[in-house]
C-alpha cells in the first residue's frame, strides 16, 4: 500500500484497500460502517459482536462477509487491517486491550475509555507494540474546524479569552438504561461532555483548573453538568452537558479582536461565522469530497499507509488530557465508577 491521495483524501482505489473490522453493531457502528463502505480504497470485511444473532443481523445489513459472535474470532482475523471499537465506552479498555494485544491498529471510540488510568494503559499497550491507536473524535478530523484552528492560530480573533460549548439530550432515561448505570459509565459526561471539552481542549489545551457542578441521579451519575475551565492566560471555558434537556449543541470561541460561532451539531459542522469588529460576518465552509465519519476513517487509513502510529490531528496525549479533564470534573461533582476502585 502507498500513501498517496487525491486532493480531497480519498485513497485511490489502486492502492490496496484497507480492511477493516468493526468490533460492535449499534447506531454508531452502522454509521460508520455506512460511511467506510463508499470510501475507494477501504473495505468492511468482518463483524463482531457478543451475540452472534446480532453479528449475523450487522453483516446481512451491510454485505459484510464475516460474522462473529465474539471478539476474539475478528481480531484474530489475519485479513483484518484495523479494529474500530464501536462498543460502550465501560468496554472500550477490554476491547481495544484485546485488538491491540492480537497486533491490531485500533481506532476507538469517545469517550475513549472510563477513566484516565484506562486510557493511560491502552496508550502504553499500542506503545509497547508499535500500533497504530487513535480516538474516534471526528471533530478533530473536520476540515471545517480544522480551518476554524488555522484562523484562530493565525491570529483572526485574536487572543482567545472564552470558549463556550453545550450537548443535551432531553430524555428521559429510565433507571435501567445504560445512562443511568455507574457501571457503564452512565451520565452526561463520557457520552455528551467530552464534546465540550475536547472542543475547548483544542484550542486552548489541557485546563489548569477545572470547576463543576452536577445534578446526580439516584444511581449517583451525572445528569446535568456544568463545567469551568480556568487557563493561567486568564482564557475560561464555560461547557455544558445533560441527558435531561436538549441543548442548542453550539459552541462560540471569543477572542480580543473577534469571535467565531459554530452552529447546532458544532462537533460536525458543515459552516461557521467568523464576526470582527468593522467588517461583515464572513461565512466558512470546506469542500472535502467527504462526509460525516468518512474524515477519520481517511484520516486512520493514511497513517496506515504512511506507517505512522499516531495521528497529528487526534494526538494520543490529548486524549488523555482530556480524560484528565473528565476524572476532574467528576471528583468535583462526586461521581465514581466501579473501575474508579481499582486503581
Amino acid at each position: 500500500m502507498t500513501a498517496e491521495q487525491d486532493r480531497n483524501g480519498v485513497v485511490a482505489a489502486g492502492d490496496g484497500a484497507i480492511r477493516w473490522g468493526v468490533l460492535a453493531t449499534g447506531g454508531i457502528a452502522g454509521r460508520f460502517t455506512a460511511d467506510v463502505r463508499r470510501m475507494a480504497g477501504a473495505e468492511v470485511v468482518a463483524v463482531a459482536s457478543r451475540s452472534e444473532a446480532s453479528a449475523k443481523a450487522f453483516a446481512d445489513r451491510f454485505d459484510i462477509p464475516r460474522a462473529y459472535g465474539d471478539w476474539a474470532g475478528l481480531v484474530a482475523d489475519p485479513d483484518v487491517d484495523v479494529v474500530y471499537v464501536a462498543t460502550p465506552h465501560s468496554a472500550h479498555r477490554a476491547a481495544a486491550g484485546l485488538a491491540l494485544e492480537a497486533g491490531k491498529p485500533v481506532l476507538c471510540e469517545k469517550a475513549f475509555t472510563l477513566n484516565s488510568r484506562e486510557a493511560r494503559e491502552l496508550v502504553a499497550l499500542a506503545g509497547e507494540r508499535g500500533l497504530f491507536l487513535m480516538e474516534a473524535m471526528w471533530m478533530y478530523c473536520s476540515p471545517v474546524i480544522r480551518r476554524m484552528t488555522e484562523l484562530i492560530a493565525d491570529g483572526a480573533i485574536g487572543e482567545v479569552r472564552t470558549v463556550r460549548a453545550d450537548f443535551g439530550l432531553q430524555g428521559p432515561f429510565g433507571p435501567d438504561h445504560r445512562l443511568r448505570d455507574p457501571a457503564l459509565g452512565g451520565g452526561a459526561l463520557l457520552d455528551l461532555g467530552v464534546y465540550p471539552v475536547s472542543f475547548a481542549q483544542l484550542i486552548l489545551g489541557e485546563p489548569d483548573r477545572v470547576q463543576a457542578d452536577a445534578l446526580l441521579s439516584p444511581e449517583g451519575v451525572d445528569l446535568n453538568t456544568g463545567m469551568l475551565l480556568g487557563w493561567e492566560s486568564g482564557a475560561t471555558a464555560l461547557l455544558s452537558c445533560s441527558v435531561t434537556a436538549a441543548t442548542g449543541t453550539t459552541a462560540t470561541v471569543t477572542g480580543t479582536a473577534g469571535r467565531i460561532e459554530l452552529p447546532s451539531g458544532f462537533f460536525a459542522p458543515e459552516t461557521f461565522v467568523l464576526h470582527r469588529d468593522g467588517r461583515e460576518p464572513e461565512q466558512h465552509s470546506v469542500e472535502s469530497g467527504l462526509t460525516g465519519m468518512q474524515h477519520e476513517a481517511a484520516e486512520v487509513m493514511r497513517c496506515l499507509r504512511a506507517g505512522e502510529t499516531e495521528s497529528p490531528l487526534v494526538p494520543l496525549e490529548g486524549s488523555l488530557a482530556v480524560m484528565r479533564t473528565l476524572d476532574a470534573a467528576r471528583e468535583r461533582v462526586g461521581v465514581r465508577y466501579p473501575v474508579d476502585e481499582a486503581a
